[in-house]
């Protein structure tokens, strides 16, 4: 399979920086699908002078991002890329550890079940099953979600330090999505303090009218919360009383992943 850089018009309009970018990325997908290639293969892959690919082999080198192998003349991705992979991998390992706990849950409650991490000042969803009673079909994987005004946000705003929860509240606007959402800053702290006391964060039609949701924590292995664990359903049926019936069993949920995830608690 051949990569080549694109040579459309907008391409033209990108600038020397963005297109020795996109050549970069273009020589480590080459050495990914290769496994290991020569700044001759490399060069005409994608389509430039030998010196082009030498020096962009040699920057990336730099950064430990390619490696030469013992056949000089030959590159390789290098071991600088776990690194950077390092920043996406503990997410993925909660996705992963989170599946079977996330559709014995999904049963369990009939509500539908997310996983979600904090991205700057929104909650974003990796994960999702529904449950047998989900109304609707709407996919929430990918989705940034006000911290604010969903149960994972709360959780997750719960367990940052102050000043960071204060920059993040800053950062998201404290937006009225509802009549219900609060967007008093001393009425939100109370509200956090208590989800944090309590083990688990609810909101009652704060993000959407006629949705109810609760979350609990997620802790990577030295015990930090990185992760939520959410059940959310219509609001005539998952009450307010009932979501606080299955609370435990939502809380035992996240324990189990972060436990999977390497957390000894």
């Amino acid at each position: 399979m051949s990569i080549h850089v694109a040579h459309d018009a907008t391409a033209g309009q990108t600038g020397n920086g963005v297109q020795s970018v996109d050549r970069a990325v273009s020589v480590l997908e080459i050495l990914a699908q290769r496994g290991e290639a020569g700044v001759s293969e490399v060069a005409a892959e994608i389509d430039v002078h030998k010196s082009t690919a030498f020096r962009l082999l040699g920057a990336l080198e730099a950064r430990g991002l390619v490696e030469q192998t013992a056949e000089r003349g030959k590159y390789r991705l290098g071991f600088g890329l776990v690194r950077l992979a390092g920043a996406v991998t503990g997410r993925l390992d909660i996705t992963q550890q989170g599946r079977q706990v996330c559709e014995r849950l999904s049963e369990e409650i009939g509500e539908t079940v997310n996983i979600a991490v904090l991205q700057e000042h929104y909650a974003v969803n990796l994960y999702q099953v529904r449950g047998p009673g989900a109304v609707g079909t709407y996919n929430w994987v990918g989705q940034l979600t006000p911290v604010h005004a969903t149960s994972s946000g709360k959780i997750l705003l719960a367990h940052l330090p102050a000043k960071e929860r204060a920059e993040v509240l800053a950062a998201s606007g404290l937006r009225k999505l509802t009549p219900h959402t609060l967007t008093a800053r001393t009425r939100l702290e109370k509200d956090l303090a208590e989800a944090q006391r309590r083990g688990y964060a609810v909101t009652l039609e704060e993000f959407e009218i006629g949705l109810h949701a609760m979350a609990a924590p997620i802790r990577s292995r030295d015990g930090e919360v990185i992760a939520a664990l959410s059940a959310s359903g219509p609001a005539y049926r998952f009450t307010e009383e009932r979501m606080h019936e299955f609370a435990p069993v939502l809380v035992k949920g996240a324990q189990d992943i972060s436990r999977r995830i390497g957390y000894p608690g």
